[in-house]
């Protein structure tokens, strides 16, 4: 049998990263549907996991893949599927039904250029709203942007113990560009990669509620098997899993479900600043974007102006109090991101009217040229 962890240095597509950083995490069960370019993480895992005892399952479509991955999550098992744009969109109703049975599984977006069919081998950062209001009703969500192949191993074990920890579905919005891309990966031994499992409950099987808040607002999880009294549905519904339609009910489901993700911002929101200590304008850019935003910064400083970057590592939830305490410092935000915007309203969201937001963005198909960066902070600073 394989080891779950292939130790070492390797040369490897983000792709490739991402189904190495899922086996590392402790996932054992993948269903997916061959789409482009996300196809490479089914691929790899569709032969890594038989050797790892692990479970590797083809469907027949997208929606039928969430719905495995859901069910495979309730018998204990850590669980994942990969798509993209189209394939994103089918899943989308499946993906609420986790969020409001809580059940905790990982997804990854290899985005392309949109919308339909699109843009199928070129990359876009243009389902960032979808990811967190493509389903329906009001609920929080985890989406995590990786910008090289090493940050999508190490964002792919982040995102199943954020997954595991708050019984969440996670998302994991890379693009074909990092996805299809080659870099070096260092992947450490197994004792060094910290995991997180899915708090189990405990006392009386009588006694138990499925859903009644514990730490940090979760629930321990019950799996089928174990001899605890399991229901679950998509209806609205008591600690105890069953339906009851009531105003008081949905009131305390929507606490539930929204309060575990609100009230544990400090652990679940992750950033990196660069050069913002004495920065006078704030780049704001998240996943490929980064490294556009990166060089354009670098650049700029060489040209005297005073630019630091603020990379969003948890895309949601959105730094909001971050980014308001920000614009009280500096003199304006440039947003870098390859769609027409999406990210850049939340800046604009959060600054208000304090100071200008600017966009470098465009609707996909290449990255975005640290020129155009470099343009705007010249002109409009």
């Amino acid at each position: 049998m394989e080891p779950a962890v292939l130790t070492g240095e390797h040369y490897i597509t983000g792709d490739v990263a991402c189904a190495e950083g899922a086996l590392a995490a402790g996932c054992r069960f993948f269903a997916g549907y061959p789409i482009t370019p996300a196809t490479e993480i089914a691929e790899h895992m569709s032969i890594r996991l038989p050797n790892v005892d692990g479970t590797y399952i083809q469907m027949e479509d997208e929606i039928s893949a969430i719905a495995a991955v859901l069910g495979a999550s309730w018998t204990g098992a850590k669980s994942m599927t990969a798509t993209s744009g189209p394939g994103f969109s089918l899943m989308m109703e499946n993906i609420g039904l986790g969020i409001c049975t809580e059940t905790p599984c990982v997804i990854a977006n290899v985005q392309r250029g949109g919308p339909s069919t699109g843009l199928p081998t070129q990359g876009a950062q243009s389902d960032m709203m979808q990811a967190r209001w493509g389903s329906h009703g009001d609920y929080e969500i985890i989406v995590l942007a990786p910008s090289s192949c090493q940050d999508t191993f190490y964002l792919t074990i982040t995102a199943f113990n954020l997954s595991e920890t708050y019984r969440v579905p996670v998302l994991l919005m890379t693009d074909e560009i990092v996805g299809h891309m080659s870099e070096k990966v260092i992947i450490p031994k197994a004792h060094e990669i910290k995991t997180v499992s899915r708090v189990k409950p405990k006392g009386r099987k009588d006694h138990f509620k499925l859903f009644k808040p514990g730490a940090k607002g979760v629930a321990p999880m019950a799996c089928a098997g174990e001899g605890y009294n399991i229901h679950v549905t998509g209806l609205t519904h008591d600690e105890k899993g069953y339906p009851v339609m009531s105003v008081d009910t949905q009131a305390e489901m929507m606490e539930r479900i929204t309060g575990k993700i609100r009230n544990n911002l400090a652990d679940i929101s992750r950033t990196e600043s660069y050069l913002l200590d004495d920065a006078e304008i704030v780049v704001v850019s998240y996943g490929v974007s980064v490294r556009t935003s990166l060089a354009a910064v670098e650049e700029a400083r060489k040209l005297g102006i005073k630019v630091g970057l603020l990379r969003l590592i948890t895309v949601w939830p959105f730094p909001d109090d971050l980014i308001r305490n920000l614009s009280e410092k500096v003199k304006g935000f440039v947003t870098v991101e390859i769609n027409l915007g999406q990210i850049h309203r939340e800046v604009q969201r959060c600054v208000g009217w304090k100071v200008p937001t600017f966009l470098a963005g465009h609707p996909g198909g290449t990255i975005i040229p640290p020129e155009n960066v470099i343009e705007i902070l010249k002109e409009a600073f």
